[in-house]
């Protein structure tokens, strides 16, 4: 099985995030890590699963006057320094029926904050054709520019193992099962916004 992860990122947080996520995938499937810059327009028959993912602007996908803004903000180079994922999704061709897909962002941890750009990237893979694996996840920031919130990079170790244990069916009962990780993950997440 292969999977393809297509991140944005402007401080480098949501990179974090898609190593992390592809990290949790690889010892179950192959795993591709690009930047969605770098990423295809045609999600080729030998992808079985598409992870995308960036962060959270303005309650939903960047847009250029977002990105400008991030530039300003940055202390460095921004990672993702062209098109975002809306761009990319805006090209993106119809996908084959066999490719499941899921969806990340990152985001500050505020309460009652609308938007999440996973959701935003979610329903446009949908209108697409393509088959959503699990619902959209969001990992935390402390800020705009960062840093991931403590547990963030684990919790998407875990995501990412639920990921290609969802995508191929395996591990459908023990301690590896996806309800059981799905359990764990829950309990980390409501333990950080305790």
């Amino acid at each position: 099985m292969h999977a393809l992860v297509v991140f944005e990122s402007m401080f480098g947080n949501t990179q974090l995030i898609a190593k992390a996520i592809a990290e949790g995938m690889s010892p179950v499937v192959s795993v591709d890590l690009v930047e969605v810059g770098a990423a295809p327009t045609r999600i080729g028959d030998d992808v079985d699963l598409l992870v995308v993912g960036g962060p959270t602007h303005a309650f939903g996908l960047s847009r250029p006057k977002t990105r400008d803004s991030a530039a300003d903000q940055a202390e460095g180079d921004l990672v993702s320094k062209g098109n975002g994922l809306r761009e990319w999704l805006a090209g993106l061709e119809r996908g084959p029926a066999s490719v499941r897909v899921a969806t990340f962002d990152t985001r500050i941890n505020k309460p009652r904050v609308p938007g999440s750009a996973a959701r935003g990237a979610e329903k446009r893979l949908r209108r697409l054709g393509f088959v959503i694996v699990v619902p959209a996840e969001s990992f935390y920031v402390g800020g705009t520019t960062g840093p991931l919130l403590e547990g963030e990079i684990e919790r998407a170790r875990g995501w990412g193992e639920l990921l290609s244990l969802e995508a191929t069916g395996s591990g459908s009962s023990g301690s590896g099962s996806p309800s059981s990780l799905r359990a764990s993950l829950k309990g980390v997440e409501e333990g950080r916004s305790s």
